[in-house]
């Protein structure tokens, strides 16, 4: 396991176990790799220790300046909560670390060096909201984004719901969270969820060349401005606490519903689901 005191050279290194999440340093930049394919890169407890630490130790290496965070393969950036993981308790975290960084060790995890997503397929849920949570946002021209949770009788908890409004025009994102329908690359570009669509060829070198532009200025000047504009005071985000709050009250109510049980049965089981209201 890596902790905050590593230092991630040149070779690539494994973090958070199973060889769920690779960190690289190349330069002033770390980039951060969630390595489950196989599982479209869904979000278990070693992706969550993993994320969580490679920002650790990029907040205290003074020679990291910029993190790129992106997934495996070439089929998904993120397709948010293992379900599996999260039915066996897996995502709920004891780890003191874990619940202040938040889901996937990052959506309320601050720290002073920019992120950039690099978004390599599709980010729908859980894969949204690590976008939402990064600085910047390169995606391959074949993505899509999205907050479908509705579909499946829960919402986007962690920060979707109250972040996509404040990022993108709100009756857009209200559009996209209410029909849980997905946005294309094309139409993140348009209303500024990302910076940049690409070829999927030119993701890699697109993300790059974004960093290494931030990483011509001073890196303290670049550090002070990005916590003055996200608001980051010690590593916290006072402007979100009420938020944060009321997700946590509201989705306690939600989680305890009927129709939250018959979506996730619904789901499991391959059919439409069967709503009440109750």
């Amino acid at each position: 396991m890596t902790d905050s005191a590593t230092t991630i050279s040149g070779e690539q290194v494994q973090i958070g176990g199973d060889g769920a999440v690779l960190a690289h340093r190349d330069g002033h930049i770390l980039t951060v790799t969630i390595n489950r394919p196989e599982a479209r890169n869904a979000v278990n407890m070693n992706v969550m220790i993993g994320i969580g630490e490679a920002l650790e130790v990029a907040e205290n290496d003074h020679d990291i300046w910029v993190v790129i965070i992106t997934g495996a393969g070439d089929k998904s950036f993120c397709a948010g909560a293992d379900l599996k993981a999260a039915a066996r308790g897996e995502l709920t975290p004891t780890d003191d670390r874990v619940k202040a960084w938040g889901f996937a060790g990052f959506v309320e995890h601050h720290v002073s060096k920019p992120v950039i997503a690099a978004v390599n397929g599709f980010a729908l849920g859980g894969g949204t909201e690590i976008l939402l949570q990064c600085d910047l946002a390169v995606s391959i021209d074949t993505a899509s984004f999205g907050l479908p949770e509705v579909k499946r009788g829960i919402y986007a908890g962690a920060g979707g719901a109250f972040r996509l409004g404040r990022q993108i025009p709100r009756k857009i994102a209200m559009e996209a969270m209410l029909t849980g329908e997905p946005i294309s690359a094309q139409r993140a570009l348009e209303v500024g969820l990302v910076n940049r669509v690409v070829p999927a060829d030119q993701l890699t070198d697109a993300a790059r060349d974004l960093a290494e532009r931030i990483c011509a200025n001073a890196p303290l000047a670049v550090q002070v401005t990005k916590r003055i504009a996200q608001g980051i005071t010690d590593g916290h985000r006072d402007d979100e606490v009420a938020d944060w709050e009321r997700n946590a009250a509201e989705g306690e109510i939600l989680l305890a519903s009927d129709d939250t049980r018959e979506g996730l049965a619904a789901f499991a089981e391959k059919r439409a689901p069967r709503w009440t209201g109750r």
